[in-house]
């Protein structure tokens, strides 16, 4: 297995060596590449021969012409390298058609090898972390930085073909003419040098270019999810203002990493037109003093055009081959803690055939007692929860209540390891649970969030989100969500989610509520999922709950229902949990307490 180099190595070691590890995923189809598209880029090599040959053919027929002999032989000649030429060309359409359709398979299979890595590591990594920008510019990376890097594979399989035409053209070219050789092979030369310097403005230029498109995208992305805020402050037109002003940074960038792009093309322009000038004022000097025939004058300006654009080809490749380093590193910032070779590592990509079964959920370890110690989790701001303990057992019914800001959403997300915690630990029936953020999970835990997102996809998927269909029933009516069926066009089948029926609050926690009933769980987390139901909802779904499961519950809430039904009450303030207890125990000594339920008693 190869091994990829840490990430402190120098910028072009490591997209070459990353690069390597890609391609060596399917080696066959990246051999085949390289040899289909090393015929197709050096047959023309061969077309210009054959041309040459039917040029030296005719001269020769002249000559046999001018001296009375017979000419037959040569013009058969002739003939017989028009043939090649025909068949050359004839072949070289089939060959294309072979190398485009090996090259849209290699394209894609790498494309979709490192999307999947990205993906797999983001859902599946060790451990809890935040995305380190937003999930726009997460988007970004997933389309343009993995595009890039599938697409630098490109630059191997063409430059395979332009090598061997080039070798083959430079000496062809020699053996009639060094010093002409000479001449045009270098301001290509320095072509590839001038590239060369530019590297590091390449890399600059590209990667602020990428920054700032992302800050768009970030920033429209904030805007749709804000729409309604916007046009209760009417602040319609500063939104618009910011939204030009990004986008204006964003054109400067742009246009800077293409004016780069451009000069270089334009450079290998100027430097194809010195070549073939060059060779037409000394070329045409010398048929005309005899010492360079047509036929070799015809050999020279034939090779000389795809041999300038070999050049140039070469040149960029050196630019295209700084942006990739810029794709790699950003990626690499995406995935955070990841190995450097994470990017590249080699799993099935499943492009021709279904994926396996996914492998059997863990054994089941039935809860007996969850138990918090020292759990802290502060955010950037300061603000979260500190040195939190407190024990969930079987069967009970647990509620966190405080104040909006006491913590209590921190601290659920912190217990199942969706945020990084700085302190503390989490024992399973006595046991430490390393890794909270894998280990939490059904068959063990299931989560519903305060705020729950929903697929572009039918109710009944978004329920079962792969779960046995018998399980849909039960999770429905637990969730009470059967009387909104009715409401519903197609029921179960309705499309919801950004580009279907859009459902109220209360429909979108319920709908999250049963989804998180459809798989079996020991400890059900709720994450002030009520907040949105009305009291006779809200009964429906905790009674529901107490006569037809026997879940463990840890609930986060300051409703009534949910308060007068808790076998203990967590309350929060600052961060810290003060107190602990029944709501009898806690309203007879914390005042707290007493003035949340005189808060719920007023609503």
């Amino acid at each position: 297995m190869t091994t990829a180099p840490p990430k402190s190595a120098a910028p072009t070691e490591r997209t070459f060596a990353l690069s390597k590890r890609l391609f060596a995923y399917n080696p066959g189809l990246f051999a085949f590449n390289l040899l289909m598209w090393g015929m197709v880029h050096a047959s023309p090599a061969l077309l210009v021969l054959a041309v040459s040959g039917v040029f030296a053919r005719l001269d020769e027929a002249e000559n046999l012409r001018t001296g009375g002999q017979t000419v037959t032989p040569a013009i058969a000649a002739a003939w017989v390298s028009v043939a090649w030429f025909a068949f050359v060309r004839a072949s070289r359409f089939g060959i294309f058609y072979g190398a485009f359709r090996a090259w849209i398979e290699l394209w894609y299979t790498l494309d979709a090898l490192v999307r999947r890595n990205l993906l797999a590591y983001l859902l599946t990594a060790r451990r809890s972390r935040r995305l380190p920008d937003t999930p726009a510019e997460a988007v970004s990376r997933f389309r343009d930085d993995v595009e890039d890097v599938a697409g630098y594979t490109e630059v191997w399989v063409d430059g395979a073909g332009f090598v061997v035409y080039s070798v083959v053209a430079i000496a062809l070219m020699a053996r009639v003419d060094p010093l002409i050789t000479v001449l045009v092979c270098a301001p290509l030369l320095l072509m590839v040098a001038f590239v060369q310097k530019l590297s590091p403005t390449i890399r600059s230029y590209r990667r602020r270019m990428r920054e700032a498109t992302a800050r768009v995208t970030d920033f429209v992305g904030e805007t749709f999810g804000a729409v309604s805020a916007v046009k209760l402050a009417a602040r319609e037109d500063g939104m618009v203002a910011h939204l030009k002003k990004l986008g204006e940074t964003r054109r400067h960038a742009a246009l800077r990493d293409v004016l780069l792009t451009e000069l270089i093309r334009g450079v290998n322009t100027n430097m194809v037109n010195i070549a073939v000038g060059l060779v037409l004022l000394l070329g045409a000097n010398k048929v005309r003093g005899g010492t360079l025939n047509v036929a070799d004058f015809v050999l020279f300006i034939g090779l000389l055009p795809r041999l300038t654009g070999s050049m140039g080809f070469f040149g960029d490749a050196i630019a295209r081959h700084r942006r990739t380093g810029v794709s790699y590193d950003r990626m690499t910032r995406l995935l955070q803690d990841a190995p450097d070779a994470t990017i590249v590592e080699h799993h099935p990509a499943y492009l021709h055939a279904e994926p396996s079964p996914p492998p059997p959920a863990p054994p089941a370890c039935p809860l007996e007692e969850l138990r918090v110690s020292g759990l802290s989790a502060i955010h950037d701001s300061g603000l979260g929860v500190r040195d939190a303990s407190f024990t969930v057992r079987r069967g009970e019914f647990v509620v966190v209540t405080g104040r909006i800001g006491s913590g209590k959403s921190t601290l659920l997300r912190a217990l199942l390891g969706l945020i990084p915690a700085q302190s503390g630990t989490v024992e399973w029936n006595g046991e430490p649970v390393e890794d909270r953020a894998t280990f939490l999970v059904p068959p063990r835990s299931a989560y519903t969030a305060q705020i729950p997102s929903l697929f572009s996809d039918p109710l009944r998927e978004n329920v079962l989100s792969g779960s046995d269909e018998h399980r849909l029933g039960r999770a429905v009516r637990l969730a009470v969500l059967e009387p909104d069926l009715a409401q519903l066009p197609q029921g179960l089948d309705t499309p919801v989610g950004a580009r279907g029926v859009k459902l109220s609050g209360g429909q979108m926690q319920r709908t999250a509520v049963a989804r998180m009933l459809a798989r079996d769980a020991d400890l059900l987390v709720f994450d002030d999922v009520s907040s949105a139901l009305d009291a006779r909802t809200e009964a429906q779904l905790w009674d529901g709950l107490f006569t037809e499961t026997d879940a463990t519950c840890l609930v986060v809430s300051h409703r009534r229902a949910a308060l007068t039904r808790a076998d203990r009450i967590l309350l929060m303030q600052g961060g810290q949990i003060v107190d602990e207890g029944t709501l009898e125990e806690l309203l007879g000594r914390s005042e707290e307490m007493r003035a949340l339920w005189a808060e719920q008693t007023v609503a």
